[in-house]
This record gives structure tokens, C-alpha cells and sequence, in this order.
């Protein structure tokens, strides 16, 4: 059963605060770790960097929270099973989308995901505006009118997929978030490892995993999965739904700004500003399902 946000009691001011910064160390350290794998992209490929970014942080998860100390019900296992098998689909996805487009144009187009969740939340004629807003930023965005930059139509696709997983990441999300401590991000990454991994050994040549290499697969997976899954979990657990969709809304203006300064990918005033919009629009429709 989809948890009721709308019935869950609202977390104290201290409660609120610590799942805030959560929430911002959280969109901080995915994408400097999502900048860093881009760079590897060339080198093993995409299945090769989520294969490193999936299995470390699970290995990390796994021994930090020793998550077999409490039982599952047969319920938190089925959650559990979803929820990690759409972190892994969504790792997958959203780096084959930056592998093509730029990183903050994949996350505009992924935090739609969140937007559309909360819009689902809270009925109201903002929410309607908002929605406008965000159409008529990815209308801006994508190659759909006379000078909006050329995308990658794959990697449009990935993104949009990538935008799916994450409004179920927040539905399972919430639902295991009850589990004690780590456990729930540590058993999902566990599962979203079995069949990510896998791939990545297929993809990747063992010649070129030299320790450089490997060391840097370690640093993105706790940058971009071990350390903001786990922030994550603590801000959902002190966060209504719609409060955390608010706080996702700044992930393509954050994301656009690695891409700028670690990666140097330049944006247009054009899709600035559609990026903008879908921030905007996801901002308002969260502060109304919070409300």
C-alpha cells in the first residue's frame, strides 16, 4: 500500500532541518560524483562506471550497516526487490543519457519523474500551472521547435526512463524507509548489484582496470550512490513527499552547474531557461503537495 503522506505526522523543526541538509549534501555529492564517472565514460564504457558505481556501494552499504542483523517480512522484501531493482535501472539509464547529452538537460528532463508524483499528490489549480510550466520548459528544451539545440534522441529516451524509476524510487523508497537504520539502501543496492555488475564485466576489458582506474570507481560510487542514497533515506524518513519533491526541484540547476564547472559543458540561454522552468514548476507543485 502506497504510504499517505498526507496522514503521516510532521516531523519536528530539528527533524526538519537535519533532512534538509541531508537532502542538499545529498544533490552536492551525486553530481560531482556523476561529473567524475562522465570522464570514464570513454575509457569502460557506461555499463563498465554503473557496474563500479553500483557494486562498491554496495560492498560500502553492506559492511557499514550490516543490514542481515534484522529479519524482512515477506512485504519488506517485495519492496526491497523493487525498489532495488530501480536503482539500478535508473543508474543505468541516467548515465547512458549523460554519455549523450548534456548532464543538467538529462536531470531537467529525470527530475520530471518527482514533478509528476507530486502533481499526483495535490490536485490544485497550481499544480496545473506548474505542469504548464514544465511542459513548456521541456518544450523549450527538447528539439521540438525551430532553434532549440539538437539532442541526442536516445539519450532523451533515457532520461524520460531514467525520470520513471526515480518517481518509483520514491514510492518503494518511502515505503522501506521504515527499516532500521541502512538497511533498506544497503539491501537495494545489493540487489540492483546483481544484475548491474554482471554487465559491467561483459563490457569491460580486465587490461585496462589498473589501480588508478579502479580507485576512481570507488570514489564515484561513494560520491554518486554509497553517500546520497544514504542521505536519502534519512530525508525521506524526516520529509513529507511533496516537501522532498521541493527539494529535488533544484537537482537540473545543480546538476547543470558540475557539468559547467567540472566537465565544461556549456548550455544555451535557451535551455537555461528551460531548466529554470522545470526547477520553478517542480518547486511549486512540492510546496503545494506539502501543503
Amino acid at each position: 500500500m502506497q504510504a499517505d503522506v498526507s496522514k503521516t505526522a510532521a516531523p519536528g523543526s530539528d527533524g526538519m532541518l537535519l533532512a534538509s541538509l541531508a537532502m542538499l549534501g545529498s544533490q552536492v555529492s551525486l553530481n560531482i560524483g556523476a561529473a567524475v564517472g562522465k570522464h570514464l565514460f570513454p575509457v569502460i564504457g557506461v555499463e563498465g562506471v554503473t557496474a563500479f558505481r553500483v557494486g562498491f556501494s554496495a560492498l560500502f552499504l553492506l559492511a557499514v550497516f550490516r543490514p542481515w542483523r534484522y529479519a524482512l517480512t515477506r512485504r519488506d522484501a517485495l519492496n526491497l526487490l523493487v525498489y532495488g531493482t530501480v536503482i539500478g535501472v535508473m543508474n543505468l539509464l541516467i548515465y547512458h543519457a549523460f554519455s549523450r547529452i548534456p548532464i543538467g538537460i538529462a536531470v531537467a528532463i529525470e527530475v520530471t519523474g518527482p514533478l509528476l508524483l507530486a502533481l499526483l499528490a495535490s490536485r490544485r489549480l497550481r499544480d496545473v500551472a506548474a505542469c504548464a510550466l514544465a511542459v513548456f520548459g521541456l518544450w523549450l528544451l527538447l528539439p521540438l521547435h525551430t532553434g532549440a539545440g539538437r539532442l541526442d534522441p536516445v539519450g532523451v529516451a533515457c532520461a524520460f526512463g531514467a525520470a520513471a524509476c526515480w518517481a518509483l524510487y520514491i514510492v518503494f523508497g518511502k515505503r522501506a524507509s521504515s527499516l532500521r537504520g541502512g538497511q533498506a539502501v544497503a539491501w537495494g543496492m545489493l540487489m540492483a548489484s546483481v544484475f548491474i555488475v554482471p554487465l559491467g564485466v561483459i563490457s569491460v576489458d580486465p587490461a585496462q582496470l589498473t589501480p588508478a582506474l579502479v580507485a576512481t570507481g570507488v570514489a564515484i560510487a561513494v560520491l554518486s550512490s554509497a553517500v546520497p542514497y544514504s542521505l536519502e533515506m534519512l530525508a525521506l524518513r524526516g520529509l513529507p513527499q511533496g516537501l522532498y519533491g521541493m527539494f529535488s526541484s533544484s537537482a537540473p540547476a545543480v546538476s547543470a552547474l558540475a557539468g559547467l564547472l567540472i566537465l565544461g559543458e556549456h548550455l544555451s540561454a535557451v535551455q537555461w531557461s528551460a531548466i529554470a522552468c522545470i526547477v520553478l514548476a517542480s518547486a511549486i507543485c512540492a510546496v503545494s503537495a506539502r501543503g
